[in-house]
């Protein structure tokens, strides 16, 4: 049996462009032998009490739900094998940039993956340093998890 790695899959769905990526990268995963996606943590499917705050987005004024919601996401980003980024160069997410930071900090291999139209485009340099490596989507299907390396993004940084 294949060994497969769980993720902290990191995304923004908050508009067109965020959740065309998001499901395109969604997808790719599902493809890859080498994931365990049942067993990953995506934040989306585990908000507080199972409210989606992209159907109720009154919940982000509740307390109680934006703080259970980001501290499960912290135990998501602690117990997953491996932080994945789904990352936009021109639309810096201030959410995953802190995912990022604090998947560094718990000693998370961190996987930035970008559409493919806009992979090479500069990125944020504090996403470029903190990230061990970056592919395209279409590169994910792929990506072997059991043996992930460091590799340099082939694009500037900002």
């Amino acid at each position: 049996m294949e060994k497969k790695k769980t993720l902290y899959f990191g995304a923004g769905w908050f508009n067109e462009k965020q959740n065309k990526a998001y499901q395109e990268a969604m997808a790719a995963l599902k493809e890859n032998p080498t994931v365990d996606l049942e067993n990953s943590y995506i934040p989306l499917d585990n908000q507080y009490k199972g409210i989606r705050v992209d159907e109720h987005p009154e919940y982000l004024h509740d307390i109680e739900w934006a703080s259970a919601t980001y501290n499960n996401d912290l135990v998501g980003i602690k117990t997953s094998d491996i932080m994945l980024g789904v990352y936009l160069p021109e639309e810096e997410d201030v959410g995953l940039g802190m995912e990022l930071g604090y998947a560094l900090s718990q000693g998370k291999y961190i996987l930035l993956v970008i559409p493919d139209e806009d992979y090479g485009k500069p990125i944020n340099l504090m996403s470029w340093g903190v990230c061990d490596n970056a592919i395209k989507i279409s590169e994910l299907k792929d990506f072997d998890f059991n043996k992930p390396r460091y590799n340099f993004y082939d694009g500037a940084v900002y």
